[in-house]
């Protein structure tokens, strides 16, 4: 059965970063031989004394400890930061319920506030808001100089208030100004309809949902409903435009087409902390045909399941590079002044392939056609172009990510429509439909030459030692 945690995957939900995330209790106790550093942290306290005293206004001084720690955290990726109390309840509220806000995914990026994405149906997506987009400005106030959470904070608010935003947007001369007024975020985050008569569409646009695997099974049981089994040709998962969420969400999605199989594993500092996370028996969609949608803007924990369900060959992608964030953050509370959130680990698929700043490339590349109006405004992103992020085993200059653009109207979308005819045997291609039993093959092949490899090694080093003692 599916092992539970308490992660989080994504990159930052409208409110809150929520990059990766294990909740801890503990901080490991400092090494021995630390001393010379704690003794340099004195500097630290000189320089917060001469500012508290002398500074020409009193200054504030929790906020000058937390830009401070802020400071350090975001010199090391740009997933880890600090949290105060009030945004982390802010961030467990926004896992189970709803909240008031724009309905932004968002980073920070050059002193800025980049969108990864817009969510469907938001404040956010309706006013234009489009994936890429640096928010400059917030209500007249410049971000520059803020960190995440204050921006993000700047960006909540009661629904109904307006909110005025400048954005800059690559290709346009001239800031974009908005008025967004502020709606109900909902944490549905699952969608779904059947296709052409006979083909459930299924669409994740987010994994911050400590329900989504219960909205996820709700969702097929509607498609099943509406087409008879012997009429149901497959289904197609949506993950553009995703930009992650809870690790344990990723799992449980993995797990409802899968009957077993490791879906991921984290791998940190410490080699005895290697965590594996398996499927358990038990396909919901019966073993049916399916085809995963990716591309620029599916990160993190959609890429576990995109990963997850390639490797064991359960299902097909179509669409373009994935996004690349293969981090995790695990959430330390200190007490009640906040919690700190740190990249621990990276994340690897059933393969053993790290998508750091490579991402995933899909089985059938489908170039998404972007309208004339927005061709020239709309550029890939990736984890890799971010500054400061942590250099993947594998990455190259090819880097990761491509365009994040999905069309609102069906009829529009190159890659959907790729899909159906795949399903309705309109296309055909090698790749369709996926194999479980390659997959068992082809993994214990990789585990065969992986021993062999390390026999080899092995034995090179025998005769070293040989070498040696003669």
């Amino acid at each position: 059965m599916i092992r539970r945690a308490t992660l989080l995957l994504a990159g930052v939900a409208i409110g809150a970063s929520v990059t990766g995330v294990i909740f801890s209790a503990d901080i490991p106790a400092r090494a021995a031989g630390d001393d010379s550093t704690y003794k340099e942290m004195s500097l630290f306290g000189d320089v917060f004394e001469r500012v508290r005293a002398q500074y020409v206004t009193p200054p504030d001084e929790q906020k000058m400890i937390e830009d401070a720690i802020n400071g350090m955290l975001s010199g090391l990726d740009p997933h880890s930061s600090y949290m105060t109390a009030k945004e982390s309840e802010e961030m467990r509220d926004e896992s189970k319920g709803e909240f008031g806000g724009l309905g932004i995914e968002v980073t920070m990026e050059d002193e800025v506030v980049k969108v990864v994405a817009p969510i469907d149906d938001t404040p956010a997506a309706k006013a234009g808001v489009m994936a890429g987009d640096k928010i400059i400005e917030i209500d007249h106030q410049s971000v520059r100089g803020m960190s995440l959470n204050d921006a993000v904070n700047l960006m909540r608010g009661e629904v109904g208030q307006p909110i005025d935003v400048t954005i800059m947007r690559d290709g346009v001369d001239k800031p974009i100004d908005m008025t967004i007024v502020r709606g109900v975020i909902p944490m549905n985050s699952v969608k779904a309809r059947v296709e052409n008569g006979d083909v459930g569409y299924i669409r994740i646009s987010t994994f911050m949902n400590e329900k989504l695997d219960e909205n996820l099974k709700d969702a097929i049981e509607k498609i099943q409903s509406e087409v008879p089994e012997d009429k149901l040709k497959g289904y197609i998962l949506d993950l553009r435009l995703n930009p992650g969420g809870f690790l344990n969400q990723a799992v449980a999605v993995s797990d409802t087409f899968l009957t077993g199989g490791e879906v991921v594993s984290t791998r940190g500092r410490n080699p005895q902390e290697t965590r594996r996370f398996d499927a358990g028996p038990g396909d919901l969609t019966n073993g049916k045909p399916l085809i995963v949608l990716i591309n620029g803007g599916s990160a993190s924990a959609s890429e576990i399941v995109a990963g997850a369900l390639h490797d064991l060959k359960r299902a097909t992608l179509v669409g373009t590079r994935s996004f690349g964030k293969g981090s995790v953050q695990t959430i330390v509370p200190l007490g009640n002044e906040g919690s700190l959130r740190l990249t621990t680990a990276l994340y690897y698929t059933p393969s053993g392939t790290s998508i750091q700043g490579t991402g995933i490339k899909p089985d059938i590349v489908v170039q998404q056609k972007l309208p004339d109006d927005i061709k020239d405004l709309v550029v890939p992103e990736g984890e890799s172009s971010l500054r400061g992020h942590i250099q993947g085993a594998d990455e190259t200059d090819a880097g990761s990510g491509s365009v994040a653009y999905v069309p609102q109207d069906p009829k529009d979308d190159v890659q959907l429509q790729f899909a159906l005819d795949l399903l309705e045997g309109k296309k055909t291609d090698p790749s369709f439909p996926a194999d479980p039993n390659k997959a068992v093959q082809e993994l214990q092949s990789k585990e065969q030459q992986t021993q062999a490899a390390a026999e080899t090694d092995s034995k090179t080093d025998d005769t070293k030692t040989d070498d040696k003692a003669n």
